[in-house]
């Protein structure tokens, strides 16, 4: 299964490609809200999935521990002398043919075979199952403001990722329909605009306080102590304490519908260009073209109420398939599919 599928609970790759090849006009989406259901006609049909919604951590379970604190307690001290460093690959010989570097162990293995639409099976089961192993995941972290400016918003969202570079696009996957919007997505839809924030080392708490379940109308940004930077195209704030921000504007929506319970919306996808981008004079490189890691020290989102920190990386180089075929490493390999497939 696609991993673009994967993320937005969809079992056809066709989906997806329908998402980005379709521009969805927000003020017709918006139009038709009413006919949409609404979060209490939702809640007596699929309990679970109208708790997600409303992202309710009661009912998710994220947080596995009932004493966060005391476990946090007895756990070692974070290392900031950890920094970034390159290593080798596992196997640096490696030949094509090879297959896995674990000598097979993982063959031994056994798969469970899943099927997310199962009788019994909440909707919540596949949301913990997917986040925890589409992992690790880039957090958006997204500022927007209302339409009359008279409230502004912060929230993460790990359902982000970068789609294409000309024009630079991104996707930002929310949970429910446009009729339960929560208030990410209603100041999006209402003025096409929003900064995506890079989460760093720095000020993982501070970004972590925002997916607080504030009332709307409650600016995350004083919850969090985070510093609103002015923008050239947009009128909402980038994070001040951002290594790279992206000012972005609405390019187009796709709002799903429940496979399970026709009728019922379960998410919007939302695709952003980005119009201009802010990064961090010590972590650009004189081309304008590279951010270093070291600098950047990325945050990233693992299942349960689990971050990543990223302090080791390794190289490997696209392999030449000519190169690869002048010396030889290529015989007996050449085939159209593998012996028995």
């Amino acid at each position: 299964m696609p991993r673009a599928s994967v993320l937005y609970g969809s079992s056809h790759p066709n989906d997806v490609v329908d998402v980005l090849n379709v521009l969805v006009n927000v003020d017709l989406v918006m139009a038709e809200m009413a006919s949409n259901f609404g979060d209490h006609e939702q809640k007596p049909n699929d309990p679970a999935a109208s708790e997600i919604r409303q992202d309710s951590e009661k009912t998710v379970g994220r947080n596995p521990h009932p004493n966060f604190a005391k476990v946090q307690a007895a756990r070692p001290d974070w290392r900031p002398e950890e920094s970034w460093h390159l290593i080798k690959t596992v196997d640096p010989d490696w030949k094509l043919g090879r297959g896995a570097n674990d000598g097979g162990k993982g063959l031994e293995k056994r798969h469970v075979e899943i099927d997310p639409y199962e009788d019994g099976r909440p909707a919540v089961f596949n949301y913990k199952l997917l986040i925890s192993a589409i992992i690790p995941r880039p957090v958006g972290f997204v500022s927007t403001r209302s339409e009359d400016g008279g409230s502004t918003n912060l929230a993460p969202f790990s359902y982000t990722q970068v789609i294409n570079h000309d024009p630079p696009l991104f996707i930002i996957g929310f949970a429910g329909g446009f009729s339960n919007a929560k208030d990410t997505l209603a100041n999006l839809a209402a003025t096409r605009e929003c900064t995506i924030n890079i989460v760093s080392e720095s000020y993982l708490e501070a970004a972590n306080a925002t997916s607080i379940n504030a009332p709307y109308g409650i600016s995350e940004w004083v919850l969090s102590g985070l510093t609103p930077a002015p923008c050239t195209d947009v009128r909402c704030s980038r994070v001040k304490e951002s290594v790279f921000s992206i000012e972005g504007k609405l390019f187009s929506t796709q709002e799903f519908e429940s496979r399970a319970t026709p009728g019922k919306k379960t998410g919007v996808l939302a695709i952003v260009e980005g119009v201009r981008f802010w990064a961090r004079e010590d972590a650009l490189n004189d081309d304008k073209n590279l951010i270093d890691p070291a600098v950047l020290k990325p945050m990233s989102r693992l299942g349960g109420i689990m971050y990543g920190r990223t302090t080791e990386g390794c190289e490997l180089p696209r392999p030449d398939y000519e190169e690869k075929k002048g010396s030889g490493e290529t015989e007996g390999l050449i085939k159209a599919k593998v012996d028995g497939q």
